[in-house]
């Protein structure tokens, strides 16, 4: 009942108290007075309007204690006339739908920090507990706690407005929401930090907020595009690591893969594609699916891959495409040329500290047969890396230079 009804009764308490953590507090009391009331009663027939209705009276309550400011008070009253209608409205679908978007563009507005945007959705539309969310980023309960409550002040003191932009905005606003979901997954299934390479927690709330959005809001071609780049990324979890430690993409047993999901993100990728309004996650959705769909890693069409990332360089410009780009080049057209694609970006003083650049230039090194180079090179993606999972597999493959 928590993580199916309760994003849609909060966000519409949030339309009626307009007040983020009043809405979210008298939403707990609520589901701690069902676990008080159902057992003994028995559960109700509608159980989303018991907890709807129980949830706005608890707001009520909160608000008389706390009526110090016309604000409050004019809260207060519309809350008040809300819970005093004889036979109240029930919640158009429409309604409904418009509420749960306020509330996913409202915690991902730009006016927030990319690391608070991430932690207020995840806690308000996910439903996940600061502690959870804390587990997941390793940092201290507290200091997320702050970040989440700063969150909510920001969006209080700011006077950001609870709404679905205007049709004009939402390209942008959109491209804002999907980032902080991406953020989600990828924290997820290459976890920044810590002993383990994925945390399957994130991964699945990722997953679960973008088939929200794809269901809110059927017509974005890029939503489908990230939900089916999530699928097949997320189809392949179980086979990438084998007792804790690493296992690369050619070497997977492709037996554990998730079939099912496999399916999904593939329908989901063709859904996007049939609008023909191609984006950077329908692109690389198109180069996940490349990998999986060949009969095995010989098989694997890797100019096809080259060509994508390209694209996707074009479209999106970043270091992490083209670093993408240059390993497929040295698969498609032989090590040489992706080393010819990434010294532009070695010469690059900003990316000196980015691990996966040092990391590829290692791998393509050792495929030209230059072991001292390629030596040097991943002790420095070792010296970067801080993933334990992620840092022994580097050592390892240093350990096979030494031992050639």
């Amino acid at each position: 009942m928590f993580r199916e009804e309760r994003m849609a009764v909060l966000a519409t308490l949030i339309r009626q108290a307009g007040d983020f953590q009043l809405a979210e507090d008298a939403l707990q009391d609520a589901f701690e007075a069902a676990l008080a009331a159902w057992p003994r009663d028995g559960v109700p027939r509608n159980p989303a309007a018991w907890i709807s209705v129980t949830a706005r009276r608890r707001a009520i309550d909160r608000l008389r204690r706390e009526r110090t400011t016309a604000d409050r008070a004019a809260r207060l009253a519309e809350l008040v006339r809300l819970d005093q209608q004889e036979h109240p409205a029930a919640e158009e679908a429409g309604d409904i739908v418009d509420d749960r978007l306020r509330l996913i563009f409202t915690c991902c507005h730009p006016a927030l920090d990319p690391a608070a945007r991430v932690a207020l959705t995840l806690r308000t539309v996910g439903g996940l507990t600061t502690a959870e969310i804390a587990h997941a980023f390793l940092v201290a309960e507290p200091t997320m706690g702050k970040r989440i409550t700063r969150a909510k002040s920001k969006i209080a003191n700011a006077h950001i407005r609870y709404r679905v932009p205007a049709r004009d905005e939402l390209p942008e606003r959109l491209r804002g929401v999907l980032r902080v979901m991406y953020l989600i997954f990828n924290e997820g299934y290459s976890a920044s930090a810590g002993d383990r390479l994925t945390r399957g927690e994130l991964c699945g709330e990722a997953v679960r907020l973008g088939r929200l959005l794809v269901e809110l809001m059927p017509d974005e071609a890029e939503a489908w595009g990230l939900l089916a780049l999530m699928l097949l990324h997320d189809a392949r979890r179980a086979a990438r690591t084998i007792s804790g430690g690493y296992v690369a993409l050619p070497d997977q047993d492709r037996a554990l893969w998730n079939r099912a999901q496999i399916a999904d993100g593939l329908r989901a990728l063709d859904r996007a594609v049939r609008f023909r309004r191609p984006g950077q996650y329908q692109l690389q959705a198109a180069i996940t699916a490349l990998h999986i769909q060949a009969a095995d890693p010989d098989a694997t069409d890797w100019q096809q891959i080259a060509d994508l990332y390209g694209a996707l360089g074009r479209l999106n410009p970043s270091a992490v495409v083209a670093v993408n780009h240059a390993a497929a080049v040295g698969f498609a057209e032989g090590p040489r040329s992706g080393l010819d694609r990434l010294e532009p970006l070695l010469a690059d003083p900003a990316l000196q500290h980015y691990q996966p650049l040092h990391a590829t230039h290692a791998d393509l090194l050792l495929r030209v047969g230059d072991r001292a180079a390629a030596a040097e090179a991943y002790q420095q993606a070792i010296s970067l890396s801080r993933n334990a999972v992620e840092r022994a597999e580097l050592k390892r493959r240093l350990d096979q230079i030494d031992h050639r």
